[in-house]
């Protein structure tokens, strides 16, 4: 079961929502289509990039702004690197993803951007190592360090628009917590 729902984050009234049975492509931007041809005027989405959504939004809605949710960023890195990350890299980069939601201006984003170049430059030879079996096929020695800083590198485009934007909320946090009551009883 999954729930999606569309919230306008300035009047938190839910302007839309649609009970399913996962995120599919057809149906969002049916959704998307839907609250433009009844007027709705979209000006950001805030979303967790799912792969099906964020292709809605760019089809949909060409010039919306996305804002990746920095909080669905960490999360997802935060897990990836575990609580005590076996390599320096990946210490390092969860030291650097743990400062992201911290970020409130554009000199903080420089900063932190700056070190996760640095970071890339000492590790990049370290992220890219792989394996070979005899058959000749391979995998990266370091796949959730890998994993980690790929959902970084993809998301980064659309990681700091809230920064030009105050009415841009930078993670999808108010829509959790709408939700909050509904999972304690669930």
């Amino acid at each position: 079961l999954c729930l999606v729902l569309y919230r306008d984050n300035t009047i938190k009234y839910t302007q839309l929502y649609r009970l399913t049975d996962g995120e599919w492509y057809d149906e969002i931007k049916e959704d998307l289509t839907n609250l433009l041809s009844m007027g709705v005027q979209i000006e950001s989405i805030t979303c967790d990039g799912h792969k099906a959504l964020l292709k809605a939004i760019r089809n949909a809605c060409k010039h919306v702004i996305i804002q990746r949710c920095l909080v669905h960023i960490q999360r997802m890195c935060r897990i990836w690197l575990t609580m005590r990350p076996k390599s320096q890299a990946a210490t390092d980069l969860k030291v650097i993803v743990n400062k992201l939601h911290t970020i409130r201006t554009y000199e903080q984003r420089d900063y932190w951007l700056v070190s996760l170049v640095n970071w890339y430059t000492v590790y990049e030879g370290f992220i890219k190592e792989k394996s070979y079996s005899q058959a000749g096929n391979y995998w990266y020695k370091h796949k959730m360090l890998r994993r980690s800083f790929t959902v970084i590198r993809r998301a980064l485009p659309d990681m700091f628009h809230y920064l030009d934007n105050n009415k841009i909320p930078k993670s999808t946090k108010g829509i959790e917590s709408f939700f909050g009551h509904l999972k304690s009883h669930l």
